[in-house]
């Protein structure tokens, strides 16, 4: 994925111009084979029973939260709940390290790239290993602790993959597992390109009516206006060029979703992009306060909840949401107050700017009922084949 780079803000790229999509790994297949038995183990939580799989179900896109029901994921703990939505973990070989790019639209260079919903992990390596020491969802104590599950269940295969002294040191043995599981993340098997919208492009499938309406829709910068933070190119016959995300980062502002235990404090906000700038000490951080990553939409009609904190429990909700903000907030802020999940003092950050979010209250909306309905069923064509539901049963094996 190289990009002109022009200088730096702190210590994170300036690209002069986007980075193209990454070129398939060349991970030799016994390291895939390691990463995928790795993602699958449930020795590897602490206490034992949870795996990378629990909150990345393959039957549900590899996303999901561990049995949740309050959009946010289960650790192995009981009742050890995060505090944001688990997203899909496919396609994550075309996700870019961290960097700046300021376009003809922009006043200023902003971010793109980076894993998890705040861009805290520059590489898959880094967000790999992420989930195995957070308190909340694998919870290992510290890399001893890791290396010698590891010890025990893969002895063999690492010092193969990784050499013979690979325990002597647990921080590096933690790093290989991180190696070996972004091997896995970044495998052909996490990169289907199977979807209805992929065999359309690829000239080999139909878009029926309502589908193409909603097409229409998402790439209309007057109407959806999707597509600008969803990147696509429905003219290339290249599924990689169709992330549906421009790895990216906006201030949507979406409800406050009170089922989260640490929302019953008032003081308590995710503010996002934020404490990652701070740490990089990029400059005035708190500009970034709201910001979190926009997520691939394929496969998202599987999903079981949607948005950073899991606020919405139907793809439906969450198109009518951005149609319906600016134009009925009352229907999303029960309490009315408006952008409730974003603190007071960041909420001019929140994107009132772009297309749908620029009207007034009480205007039209720029998507009717009907459009959102042709918008989720286009949605909908995302789905790879293995995933979608069929009347006689849950998912295509």
């Amino acid at each position: 994925m190289l990009a002109v780079l022009s200088s730096a803000v702190a210590a994170t790229p300036l690209y002069q111009e986007m980075p193209a999509p990454a070129a398939k790994p060349d991970d030799a297949p016994a390291l895939v084979a390691l990463g995928r038995k790795l993602f699958f183990d449930a020795r590897l939580s602490e206490p034992r029973g949870t795996s990378c799989a629990s909150c990345h179900a393959p039957a549900q896109a590899f996303s999901g939260n561990h049995g949740s029901r309050i959009g946010v994921a289960l650790g192995s703990r009981p009742a050890s709940l995060g505090t944001r939505n688990t997203p899909s973990v496919l396609y994550l070989r075309y996700t870019p390290p961290r960097f700046f790019y300021q376009d003809d639209d922009a006043l200023a260079p902003i971010p793109f790239g980076g894993f998890f919903w705040d861009g805290r992990a520059d590489t898959l390596t880094e967000q790999a290993q992420g989930p195995l020491f957070n308190p909340l969802e694998m919870n290992n104590r510290n890399p001893r602790q890791l290396a010698r599950k590891l010890a025990q269940a893969y002895a063999s295969d690492m010092r193969t993959q990784f050499g013979a002294a690979i325990f002597e040191r647990p921080e590096q043995a933690s790093q290989a597992a991180g190696r070996a599981l972004q091997a896995f993340l970044r495998s052909d098997e996490m990169t289907p390109f199977s979807s209805k919208y992929d065999d359309y492009i690829r000239g080999t499938g139909k878009l029926d009516e309502i589908e193409l309406r909603g097409l229409r829709l998402f790439k209309d910068p007057d109407k959806g206006n999707c597509a600008s933070c969803h990147k696509f190119n429905d003219k290339s016959a290249n599924p990689a060029r169709s992330m549906f995300t421009d790895f990216g980062y906006d201030a949507a502002a979406v409800p406050r979703n009170r089922r989260i235990a640490e929302n019953r404090n008032p003081k308590f906000y995710d503010v996002g992009l934020c404490k990652t700038a701070a740490d990089l000490k990029w400059p005035d951080s708190s500009q970034w306060c709201a910001y979190f990553k926009t997520p691939s939409l394929r496969n998202v009609a599987v999903r079981e909840s949607y948005m950073h904190n899991g606020v919405f429990t139907s793809l439906r909700d969450a198109v009518a949401f951005y149609a319906t903000r600016a134009t009925s907030p009352g229907d999303w802020y029960k309490t009315g107050v408006k952008f409730d999940d974003v603190p007071a003092a960041y909420r001019e950050n929140v994107n009132i700017n772009s297309v749908p979010y620029n009207r007034r209250k009480g205007s039209t909306p720029a998507l009717s009922d009907s459009d959102v309905d042709d918008l989720v069923a286009f949605l909908k064509t995302l789905t790879d084949a293995q995933f979608v539901k069929l009347p006689t049963q849950s998912v295509r094996k």
